[in-house]
């Protein structure tokens, strides 16, 4: 491993650092109510017309009867339950086998979508493993919740194969991915400090979903999935512009969501990085003929570096010295910008907001008692309990915010020192952590003896191959070479 050339400037730094400090900021509207999360698999769990407002143990404080747009569907029998985990095993099975072994780009595409068929419109989104995240924290901190052990299968399956075969679960199985997929049509390649900077918003987003899940204060994932409006066919407006806006950026930005906000992405990522059988581009020597680079809407396939200028040694050390010494300061500062924004989203608490109404209300006798607050009263309950868990959630809210800042902080910090270091890269390979698998690459490189038919003068395939040009258009004599079967 040596230093990399490439100098860190203070406005990249400076980018980062603010999305660090925005990404803190609650991902919830002020005015929206959030709901008392529900498991997506209890046999037991029926989804009322309704809303419930509920305390920290669980219980039902006020119900709401307003409509609201977007609801779950119904719960499925556990039979049902069962069928999807072997729909989700087989899927997965296939995928790998597609990736690794055959290779095959098409064979991947059209078990998308399958996959956009089946998880997304036909069970309308709701067998997810991302938003099983959910359930699982939930399941960790609230001793009075498990999780359905389908739900968990359907959080731990992806990345178990993630960890052998790579992300083949993003490649054609996730219904999300699958969508966006679908609409790419000229992908443009963002600037790398930007992609970089981006790249925090999937850690921010797993840490707040797991903060509010774990305080049972709602299940962001599910509750803002930006194509769950189209998976059901309903949803108020709001939330389809978002899908909609999704799908449009992702004519240009290749998977938008997948690559810069999706949550499960972040552990997915780990798992892939130590993938044995992960996707190769090639299974043979490369000859450097850069279509597979070309060839890659995600720009995540690793360039040679060989031969590159790079700066002096002593300059680079310094540099990563600094960063080393960085690493503590920024780790406390987040854990402490956790910590300030922490009674600004335990307001978001259904709890800790009903505990705040009728203090304000008990402070200013000219206030109006809300429907919220005068609900409350009628029950019977004590205020001293609500008060009591108000106080808990409160205190839960602040060690989390000092732990998903730290954590925020700790990552920020791993990617600037990332970013300072470059590994001697001889070949064209893929980015194991962030490769999705897809398959693009494999159809397009003229050294896979399973693609070479692909390749005969003046077929369509080389046609496109050499169309793709910029910023990788092949020397004259790779082509040659490509066209006389030797490449």
């Amino acid at each position: 491993m040596v230093i990399s050339y490439k100098f860190l400037d203070q406005r990249f730094i400076k980018l980062l650092f603010g999305l660090l400090i925005l990404g803190l900021m609650p991902v919830v509207q002020a005015e929206d109510v959030m709901r008392f999360p529900a498991p997506e698999f209890d046999s037991n769990y029926t989804f009322p017309e309704t809303w419930d407002l509920m305390d920290g143990r669980g219980n039902t404080i006020i119900q709401d009867t307003t409509p609201r747009d977007g609801q779950a569907p119904l719960p499925t029998s556990q039979t049902q339950q069962w069928i999807d985990v072997g729909v989700l095993t087989l899927a997965l099975s296939l995928g790998a086998w597609l990736a690794v072994k055959r290779r095959s780009r098409r064979g991947l595409f059209w078990l998308m979508i399958f996959s956009l068929g089946y998880f997304g419109f036909y069970k309308e989104g709701c067998v997810c493993p991302i938003g099983s995240i959910q359930n699982v924290a939930l399941s960790i901190f609230n001793s009075s919740y498990a999780a359905p052990i389908t739900v968990v299968i359907f959080f731990v399956l992806p990345l178990a194969f993630a960890l052998f075969f790579g992300r083949v679960f993003c490649a054609s199985v996730c219904a999300l991915g699958a969508i966006q997929d679908l609409v790419i049509w000229k992908p443009i390649q963002l600037p790398r400090k930007l992609t970089i900077a981006l790249s925090m918003i999937p850690y921010v987003y797993i840490g707040g979903a797991i903060l509010l899940a774990a305080t049972n204060t709602g299940f962001i994932i599910c509750r803002y999935d930006p194509f769950i409006g189209f998976f059901r066919l309903n949803g108020n407006a709001p939330y389809l512009y978002l899908g909609a806006g999704f799908l449009l950026a992702g004519m240009f930005i290749a998977r938008p969501y997948c690559r810069f906000f999706c949550p499960y992405g972040v552990l997915l990522g780990l798992m892939s990085r130590f993938a044995r059988w992960h996707l190769a581009i090639t299974p043979t020597e490369c000859v450097d003929c850069r279509l597979c680079e070309a060839s890659c809407p995600f720009d995540y396939i690793n360039k040679p570096n060989t031969g590159l200028e790079r700066e002096e040694r002593a300059t680079g050390v310094r540099r990563l010295a600094s960063l080393f010494l960085l690493l503590p300061l920024l780790v406390v500062l987040g854990g402490w910008v956790g910590h300030e924004m922490a009674p600004v989203m335990a307001r978001y608490n259904n709890t800790v907001f009903l505990a705040e109404q009728i203090t304000a209300e008990k402070a200013d006798p000219t206030m109006k008692a809300s429907l919220e607050t005068t609900t409350f009263r009628s029950m019977g309950i004590a205020e001293e309990q609500l008060m009591a868990e108000a106080t808990k959630i409160r205190s839960q809210m602040n060690m989390g915010g000092w732990l998903l800042g730290g954590f925020l902080g700790l990552v920020f910090s791993l990617k600037l020192i990332n970013t300072s270091l470059i590994r001697d890269q001889k070949d064209y390979e893929v980015d194991k952590p962030h490769c999705f698998s897809c398959g693009r690459c494999c159809s397009y490189c003229p050294s896979d003896e399973m693609h070479m038919p692909n390749f005969k003068p003046g077929s369509k395939a080389l046609e496109e191959a050499l169309a793709l040009g910029k910023p990788s258009e092949p020397e004259p004599e790779t082509v040659s070479a490509m066209q006389k079967g030797k490449a």
